[in-house]
């Protein structure tokens, strides 16, 4: 199963929650305004894709781009991929349940994120 990581960044920026698919040889990124089990939908911002590295990396970033911190990590099934989003299934640590992310048409780069805990089996 691909793997998933959620990484606590603070940044110059400020603190954010980069959620990071594996997609292949890259994650797929998008900077969370809040930890990503927070109860209610919030918009995220796409980010390039990373490197695989980042599954298992705590530390500085270089450039001056502050530090990360794993905040969760597991594995995850895709349940939907289509024009307007897609919608995953987690197996973490800390988030057991559904993400799903739509595009936000009006808003070129940003997705709306929900996350839905379930019972773990």
């Amino acid at each position: 199963m691909p793997r998933y990581v959620v990484l606590e960044h603070d940044s110059p920026r400020g603190r954010h929650w980069d959620f990071m698919l594996e997609e292949g040889p890259s994650l797929a990124t998008w900077a969370l305004p809040a930890p990503p089990d927070h109860p209610n939908a919030m918009t995220a911002e796409a980010l390039p894709d990373h490197r695989l590295a980042y599954l298992d990396y705590e530390g500085p970033i270089s450039g001056g781009r502050g530090s990360v911190a794993r905040w969760d990590w597991g594995t995850f099934r895709v349940e939907r991929r289509d024009e307007a989003g897609l919608t995953v299934r987690l197996a973490g640590r800390a988030l057991a349940g559904r993400v799903t992310l739509d595009h936000l048409p009006e808003s070129p780069g940003k997705w709306r994120f929900a996350y839905r805990p379930e019972p773990r089996c």
